[in-house]
């Protein structure tokens, strides 16, 4: 096989999306990217096209939202401030964890950014890995250069508690506040909760940024605002078999 000339920007938005309505295929010819969305009109040419060409197209193996919650965990506890690491601790746990890390993250800029490239040397690994597991050989190295496997972090720290996760002690805290609020006032309750539900706590308090706000591009070291796996949130007790 010759060195493909792969299209690293749209490889690594390949790798980074995981959407079970969404297939991509690098193209061994011309090191396009060849995408088929479910529903969409030319779906079915361009699986076709797949299938009929089954040495040109390769299935790119996105990054499963399992592997990036693991690297989220690897990132929690790599936190040198307690009183953060706690606090990602209990927002990592259960359904929605991504989007309540993206939030607890909008008030500390610096972790933010560190965390972006912790991520993004992650998903470069990532693909490093399936290339050579692929034997693909590439006409130029990407942009971010050869990327080199770091020794696993410690295993994750962990909040002192007997029996209950943090996030079940808030959850049953939340339900002994809501039985102390009068009847009248429980559709007021309920509203803000789904607010918060829908939102996240962050624009509640102003942190988050207006949307007018452009969200960080691509600068080819991945910087760019990497999509939200929560769809397919494995949860911490999946993520850790």
């Amino acid at each position: 096989m010759p060195p493909v000339t792969i299209n690293w920007s749209d490889l690594e938005i390949a790798f980074e999306r995981n959407s079970p309505e969404q297939e991509s295929f690098l193209d061994l010819e011309n090191g396009d990217l060849l995408s088929i969305v479910e529903g969409e009109p030319d779906a079915a040419a361009r699986r076709a096209r797949v299938a009929n060409s089954p040495d040109r197209y390769v299935r790119v193996d996105p990054a499963s939202s399992r592997e990036q919650y693991r690297w989220m965990e690897r990132f929690v506890g790599l936190v040198q401030d307690q009183a953060l690491r706690e606090r990602l601790l209990v927002a990592i746990d259960g359904k929605g964890a991504f989007r309540r890390f993206k939030d607890v993250l909008l008030a500390f800029p610096a972790e933010r950014e560190r965390w972006f490239a912790h991520r993004s040397e992650l998903l470069h690994l990532h693909i490093q890995t399936w290339l050579e597991h692929m034997q693909i050989q590439v006409a130029s190295p990407p942009p971010w250069g050869q990327v080199t496997a770091h020794v696993e972090t410690p295993e994750l720290p962990r909040l002192t508690h007997v029996g209950e996760a943090p996030g079940e002690i808030l959850r049953r805290q939340a339900r002994d506040m809501l039985d102390e609020i009068p009847a009248a006032e429980l559709p007021t309750a309920i509203v803000f909760l789904e607010f918060l539900r829908e939102r996240g706590a962050a624009l509640l308090l102003g942190l988050a940024a207006p949307e007018s706000t452009p969200e960080p591009v691509s600068t080819g070291q991945g910087s760019r605002e990497p999509a939200d796996p929560d769809h397919d949130s494995p949860g911490k007790d999946a993520a850790a078999e």
